[in-house]
């Protein structure tokens, strides 16, 4: 009840309406007007202690677009869900926007617009930015976990690309909804009977989210049995163009007139023409799995449902219309069950209840990034691992799925339920420290001052292929902060 308060849909309204409702001032601003002073503006923060940060650009905020400073309401929601669900302490969070100007127009126009009212920087000169924001941080906190978040997908990739085996940083939405997505896949393609390596995706988005979560469900092909060449053989990810395809002249080969970028390049499917309406790829792909990336409400239609049920290759079809805010939704759960006369697998990206079709209520699960990115910072923080591998990511998926009970299987959810969120944190904490472990990639000089780390080990060597399982969930629920507050008078009615 109280998450999609937290954040989506919710987030995404204030954050249009930050300027109108702007009250005080939370978190940190860096300007472009700062630069040279990055790392002295750090220490204007009080707190020594700071575990997670969860930084904004504004450029792509939600499905909304750029929407500048006021994107900081999304670093303010993310990390209270890294509290409530992760047990990070609120003191140990910080939300941070970066104003480097703004193309939206209207907002620059508006005198309720709290940032500076200035195109965007590009190029050079935003990177040269984000580069002294970067080192300033990890001079400061040399132990933080830095989330980039809602950045537009031009800056989003290089951004991970260039950082993320430097320093501990991760993406969420390249790396987190892909994470959180092949868990939703694993988990569907279970509860339909099929494997992974059965599946063909359709993946409607082209952005960092929607080749994010390409990528990521290519290293669960792989690691299920699938060469990378198959496995990428089974994807056809369409832009807003249509389908990235071989230039044959059918469709005006729009992708290819417009160009390719490299991270588009190679998701080209040579056994479709480029520029392919959805239709056409669902009469000629033939998936059972359609990906909704794109924030383009409504564009999953009956007809393309329809074709997609009339020549998949299996009964049971995996659906999953991951946009935000609900506005945005590529369909909803009652039209995907109608569509597919309830043969569908449905999760989706914002919060829909429950749907009754033909007498039989069906439950869509949320496929939200929630299930991952707490755990994920929880691990990093409290065993500072050196950075986010893919293995990592790999493993906090298989957590996931792992965390659902049999009741919550047999109602035919794809994710467990939202009211056991810490204990699934837990896990997924547990075994990418695990992972983090394997790879050598845990600080133990940092991690053995801790209380209960050593139980971890059963031996007194600190053999890192040797870990007491039960506890290092133990000593990773003792570190997680409890939402326990002392009265500040003696409550025995006897004080007195």
């Amino acid at each position: 009840e109280i998450a999609p308060l937290i954040y989506t849909p919710t987030v995404g309204i204030v954050c249009q309406q930050f300027g109108v409702d702007f009250r005080r001032s939370r978190g940190m601003y860096f300007s472009l007007m700062d630069r040279g002073m990055f790392s002295e503006m750090c220490y204007n923060w009080p707190t020594d202690d700071v575990r997670v940060i969860v930084v904004t650009d504004g450029s792509r905020i939600l499905g909304l677009g750029d929407l500048g400073v006021h994107g900081m309401g999304i670093s303010i929601g993310k990390l209270a869900l890294y509290c409530a669900a992760g047990g990070i302490a609120p003191s140990q969070v910080l939300p941070i926007v970066l104003d480097a100007g703004t193309n939206n127009t209207e907002l620059r126009e508006s005198n309720d617009y709290v940032g500076t009212p200035v195109p965007r920087l590009e190029d050079g000169p935003y990177f040269d930015m984000l580069d002294e924001f970067v080192q300033a941080i990890f001079q400061r906190w040399p132990n933080v976990v830095l989330q980039f978040e809602d950045f537009e997908t031009k800056r989003a990739n290089p951004l991970l690309e260039k950082y993320r085996y430097k320093y501990r940083v991760f993406n969420d939405d390249i790396q987190g909804t892909g994470c959180v997505t092949l868990a939703g896949v694993m988990s569907a393609a279970r509860n339909a009977g099929i494997s992974i390596t059965d599946m063909r995706f359709v993946c409607v988005g082209a952005g960092s989210a929607g080749l994010g979560v390409c990528a990521q469900l290519i290293d669960g092909m792989i690691r299920a049995g699938l060469s990378r060449e198959e496995a990428m053989s089974r994807f056809v990810v369409c832009t807003s163009k249509g389908a990235i395809g071989i230039a044959d002249g059918t469709f005006g080969d729009p992708n290819h007139a417009r160009g390719l970028n490299n991270e588009r390049k190679q998701w080209l499917n040579p056994n479709i023409s480029d520029g392919a309406d959805l239709l056409t790829v669902m009469k000629q792909f033939k998936p059972n799995c359609l990906l909704g990336l794109a924030a383009q409400g409504g564009i999953f239609t009956e007809d393309v449902i329809r074709a997609m049920v009339q020549h998949a290759p299996s009964d049971k079809l995996v659906i999953m219309p991951m946009s935000n805010p609900t506005s945005r939704a590529e369909c909803t759960p009652a039209q995907a069950y109608e569509w597919t006369n309830g043969k569908a697998v449905v999760a989706t990206g914002s919060p829909f209840g429950p749907v009754t079709f033909n007498g039989t209520t069906l439950t869509p699960s949320q496929c939200n990034n929630l299930y991952i990115f707490p755990g994920l910072g929880l691990a990093a923080s409290i065993a500072s691992i050196r950075h986010i591998t893919d293995a990592m990511l790999y493993r906090a998926a298989v957590a996931c799925v792992d965390s659902m009970t049999p009741s919550e299987i047999q109602e035919g959810r794809t994710f467990p339920a939202i009211r056991r969120i810490r204990d699934v944190s837990a896990n997924v904490a547990c075994a990418v420290i695990e992972e983090g472990l394997k790879e050598d990639l845990v600080d133990l000089n940092f991690i053995s001052t801790q209380k209960d780390f050593r139980d971890i080990f059963p031996t007194a060597t600190l053999d890192k292929s040797a870990v007491d399982h039960d506890a290092l969930h133990a000593f990773v629920l003792s570190s997680m902060w409890q939402p326990e507050y002392h009265p500040i008078v003696d409550p025995d009615p006897y004080f007195f």
